[in-house]
């Protein structure tokens, strides 16, 4: 068929019910993304900024004197006691390791598959990432006891001829957390270099065009520029896509391979990884429904994002269920007395309330995501993702505590209970990590500016407000 007859077939319209909402509403043009990301961090912060980043500073300092106050006096102040020789700490690592998981998808696995709506969410959920690997390396670190000695799990010769025991699924940890930070923090940073070359040239100050100037490593643009940038891109999403897979997988074999009924199981590698990237998509739409709203992004950050993001976390929510019933009935087909009483005492022992939290926000609450009048709400999709994250503490405080308070002797059962010291560590992880994300979104772009152009209409020579502007924008 030639240009000029396929020219002339005129495809018949879209019905609106099938229309898909635009990435960036209301047709904005290519300044009015850049004047409108970057007035985040050229002005002067608001009142809700400072109003949210001093309580989050506090909430850091007490986790700095709760950190302390452990080192000069032990890992006993926190609530660790035979039989649970595994609390808070472990709890909050899996649940923190699990809340970035989000990023690392968004960012590699879905620009692998060319999903564009992305593009909006990408840069502050890598941003979440690193900060949640960030709170969660703290409890390892601290749960050793000497922390003084934690350079001995790393592969560098020593004077005495030690090396680490690479059997050892705490050695499994830190090599797998520590490649995915810094895998994550060079994803993060490569995918920056362009908008923070917008920083630069937008710049009033010398001082800040110096230090976005050398932090853009001298970008111009040039196609010489943009071809080694997403070369360089492509292949660090090549290298964090197993990383989403074997991070959490490999945190989950710290359990898998003991010997303890409800621990012992192979379904724990994809059953934590659905569940990582579950509270990791709860968590980005617990950050970013309000900050849409106080950032003046809703052209950006349209409900388009939010009603997909909505249905990754039904879909995950779905899988993470299917594990919950699939436990069941390996406890009760493997026969085992240890195994069946154990998921019966998650139901019915005596912290039975821990198993209904898990329950009811991991498998009832994400099934309010099928209807489409629940994904528009924005009120009911903060209230639904904050229960998403709750849900999954809840789960990691039965895996953990559940799974240890009631062993195989009845003379060593005992009741948990979390020390002071232990709650107010937790509570200052959230002031680590609510600091760090404050700054981030008020000294860099917090969207990919260039990413965001790249998918609006006007980014296709071809599309009519292009010709119409005679390519110029």
């Amino acid at each position: 068929m030639s240009a000029e007859v396929a020219s002339e077939i005129k495809l018949p319209p879209t019905p609106p019910e099938l229309a898909r909402i635009p990435l960036v509403q209301n047709n904005r043009s290519f300044g009015w993304i850049s004047d409108r990301v970057s007035a985040i961090t050229e002005g002067k912060a608001p009142k809700w900024w400072w109003a949210a980043f001093i309580p989050s500073l506090m909430l850091l300092g007490l986790l700095g004197s709760m950190l302390f106050y452990q080192l000069t006096t032990g890992v006993g102040v926190w609530g660790n006691r035979h039989p649970v020789m595994w609390g808070w700490d472990i709890i909050n690592f899996v649940w923190w390791i699990g809340i970035g998981h989000a990023g690392t998808l968004i960012s590699a696995i879905l620009f692998l598959l060319r999903q564009k709506w992305r593009t909006a969410v990408n840069r502050a959920a890598e941003a979440m990432t690193i900060f949640a690997v960030m709170c969660a390396g703290i409890y390892p670190a601290m749960h050793v006891g000497r922390v003084w000695f934690d350079w001995w799990l790393f592969p560098i010769p020593t004077y005495q001829g030690l090396w680490p025991q690479f059997r050892s699924p705490l050695m499994w940890d830190v090599f797998a957390v520590s490649t995915y930070f810094t895998v994550s923090v060079l994803f993060w940073y490569v995918g920056l270099v362009p908008d923070l070359a917008i920083m630069r040239d937008r710049a009033k100050t010398k001082a800040k065009k110096f230090v976005y100037g050398l932090m853009s490593f001298g970008w111009t643009g040039s196609n010489r520029h943009w071809s080694n940038y997403e070369k360089a891109y492509l292949i660090l999403a090549g290298l964090s896509t197993p990383l989403v897979l074997s991070v959490h997988s490999i945190v989950s074999l710290d359990f898998a391979v003991s010997q303890l009924p409800g621990w012992h199981t192979t379904i724990f590698p994809p059953y934590f990884v659905a569940g990582a990237v579950f509270s990791g998509f709860g968590m980005v739409l617990t950050l970013l429904i309000p900050l849409r709203k106080m950032c003046h992004l809703e052209d950006i950050i349209t409900m388009r994002h939010i009603d997909v993001m909505c249905k990754v976390t039904l879909a995950t929510g779905c899988i993470v269920s299917y594990a919950y019933v699939m436990e069941f009935f390996i406890a009760w087909y493997s026969g085992s007395p240890s195994e069946r009483f154990h998921f019966m005492n998650r139901a019915l022992g005596p912290m039975w309330w821990g198993w209904v939290m898990m329950m009811s926000c991991n498998m009832i609450v994400p099934q309010f995501f099928w209807f489409k009048k629940v994904r528009q709400n924005l009120l009911v999709v903060f209230i639904l993702s904050i229960l998403v994250n709750v849900g999954m503490w809840f789960e990691r405080f039965v895996i953990v505590v559940v799974g240890l308070y009631r062993e195989f002797l009845p003379a060593n059962w005992a009741y948990f209970k979390p020390t002071w010291v232990d709650i107010c560590t937790f509570l200052g992880t959230f002031g680590l990590f609510f600091t760090c994300f404050l700054l981030f979104m008020r000294f860099l772009p917090m969207i990919a500016v260039s990413e965001v152009k790249g998918v609006t209409p006007q980014a296709d020579p071809h599309h009519p407000s292009a010709k119409g502007n005679g390519g110029k924008h």
